[in-house]
């Protein structure tokens, strides 16, 4: 059993913000598309769809999720899910991503684990590598936004306009916001 803190840091909170942020942003554009663009092949083998990607950030949830509600300490994420309907139908996958995000809301307020361990396969051995629940955090959320660049550039292939923001990480965000902010500053500075 998984020894527990009364609390999450803050540093959990603001991850758990990261995350937020990335999953609404994939919600809405799921929510906007029909099924035969979300199913869409792309590719020189047909392999890539919007809904393919969307299915796998969402199986990585779940599979830390599921982890957490079971009161586990192991997080593995080669054995997911794979919900072919997620990749198939866009307002199912929206759905769920809405049920993400009120699970990690909860996070904030609820218990929260000490430590994790991932397993990790390599060949014919699986390693276990200590970790943290922030830091699988920050992987979900670079993860994600790894992902959703491939999304927006099959978007942008489909003819789908979507936001600057969409597919940027939130530091890469933080720093055109404070390259904004100076900018503005020097403009004024020589105005």
């Amino acid at each position: 059993m998984t020894s527990r803190h009364p609390q999450p840091s803050s540093d959990t909170a603001r991850l758990v913000e990261e995350n937020l942020l990335s999953l609404a942003q994939l919600r809405d554009m799921v929510g906007s598309l029909s099924p035969d663009i979300y199913q869409q092949a792309f590719g020189e083998y047909g392999r890539h769809t919007l809904g393919k990607h969307v299915r796998h950030i969402i199986d990585h949830y779940d599979a830390l999720l599921d982890g957490l509600d079971r009161g586990e300490e192991f997080i593995d994420y080669e054995h997911r899910r794979r919900d072919a309907v997620l990749e198939q139908w866009p307002q199912h996958a929206a759905s769920h991503l809405a049920g993400l995000e009120t699970r990690l809301t909860s996070m904030v307020s609820g218990p929260a684990p000490d430590a994790l361990t991932l397993g990790y396969p390599m060949d014919d051995t699986r390693l276990s590598l200590a970790s943290s629940l922030e830091r699988e955090l920050a992987f979900l959320t670079s993860h994600s936004i790894h992902h959703m660049a491939i999304i927006a550039l099959l978007a942008e292939q489909a003819g789908i306009h979507l936001p600057e923001s969409f597919g940027v990480h939130p530091s890469t965000l933080r720093h055109w916001q404070r390259t904004s902010v100076k900018q503005a500053l020097s403009s004024r500075r020589s105005a």
